[in-house]
């Protein structure tokens, strides 16, 4: 795994952030120093998946980036008897995702789609995994992209959300903000790196506040909406419908 040293040196102009061949290359370093718990949610959304994936039924993981989220959920599996599909709108990364894949020692298929999260027709789906996905697709987008998906859940079907948030209280957005910049330079980020980054993904990674996620996750129908995993900012929800 190579280390993420994409904005160790200054730059002049930062280009907006983008899923790349750069950043494939050192993803799985990146997001680990970047987001606290990741490694739990995927880990959790495995056990998760074990308990709804249901036979016959298909399992969408949009956004797949390199497939994390995919192999723990196919690690996790006691039956076959499901199609897991994970998509994802940049080539390099699912060119990356596929040589993991075929390092991965499990038997069930992983379908690799490059698309569009937002052109995926949704059907049969026990389980919908948008890992820090949702914060890319416009705002205005959303609530009809959410609405697909759960038209294509069926019954008791499972969405995990997790989002990058924003919160409605300044003092506490500032303390958050400033919880997560230690975190990072906890993990080996210098302040340079951790201002370009910031810069880079400021026109990019739209985030919302938790209530907002909340009640438009309640208004399209989901009869179950609980957050079961947060960390400074980085919250995880769960959706039934």
């Amino acid at each position: 795994m190579k280390k993420d040293e994409l904005y160790a040196d200054p730059q002049q102009v930062v280009p907006d952030f983008i899923f790349d061949e750069r950043v494939a290359q050192v993803f799985p370093d990146m997001i680990n120093r970047s987001v606290p718990g990741y490694a739990t949610i995927i880990n959790m959304i495995g056990t998760l998946a074990s308990r709804r994936v249901t036979r016959g039924s298909n399992c969408y993981d949009l956004g797949c980036s390199l497939g994390a989220a995919s192999m723990a959920v196919r690690s996790s599996m006691p039956h076959q008897d499901y199609a897991l599909i994970a998509v994802d709108n940049s080539l390099p990364m699912l060119q990356q995702a596929a040589k993991l894949l075929e390092q991965d020692q499990a038997d069930s298929p992983i379908q690799l789609v490059c698309s569009d999260v937002r052109d995926v027709a949704i059907e049969r789906a026990s389980m919908i995994i948008l890992n820090f996905t949702l914060q890319f697709i416009p705002a205005e987008d959303r609530a009809d992209f959410l609405t697909q998906l759960y038209d294509g859940m069926q019954d008791k079907g499972l969405l995990v959300l997790s989002e990058k948030i924003a919160l409605s209280n300044e003092a506490s957005q500032n303390l958050f903000t400033e919880m997560h910049h230690s975190f990072k330079k906890a993990q080996g980020y210098s302040d340079l790196e951790i201002s370009q980054k910031r810069s880079a993904l400021e026109n990019v990674l739209i985030p919302e506040t938790l209530e907002t996620h909340k009640q438009r996750l309640q208004m399209i129908g989901f009869t179950t909406v609980e957050v079961w995993f947060q960390c400074f900012n980085f919250v995880s929800l769960l959706a039934i419908k």
